[in-house]
């Protein structure tokens, strides 16, 4: 079972991602930089493969030709659930969609 990066609800592993999918539980875009396998926010780039060009919004779904969808990393840093900041910036987002 792979898990949404910003809520960590489950997303079936048989299920290919595509550019306009989005995670059942929070509506959050899924073929994004966030829930790659590539994403690293130490490297540069925020990813690992050297050639992918830059995205600049990591949550926001994008074209990369190198997306793979992340296995068993979990949601954020938490292992599965939002980070405090990750957390605000959704209920942020939520409120000013209203």
């Amino acid at each position: 079972m792979r898990h949404c990066r910003a809520c960590g609800g489950g997303i079936p592993s048989a299920e290919r991602i595509l550019r306009t999918d989005e995670c059942h539980a929070c509506g959050s875009d899924l073929h994004s930089c966030r829930n790659c396998r590539h994403f690293n926010p130490k490297v540069h780039n925020q990813c690992e493969e050297p050639v992918a060009e830059w995205v600049s919004d990591k949550e926001r779904a994008n074209d990369c030709d190198y997306f793979a969808f992340s296995e068993g990393r979990g949601a954020g840093p938490s292992g599965g659930r939002p980070s405090g900041h990750e957390a605000a910036r959704e209920k942020w987002k939520k409120l000013l969609e209203s």
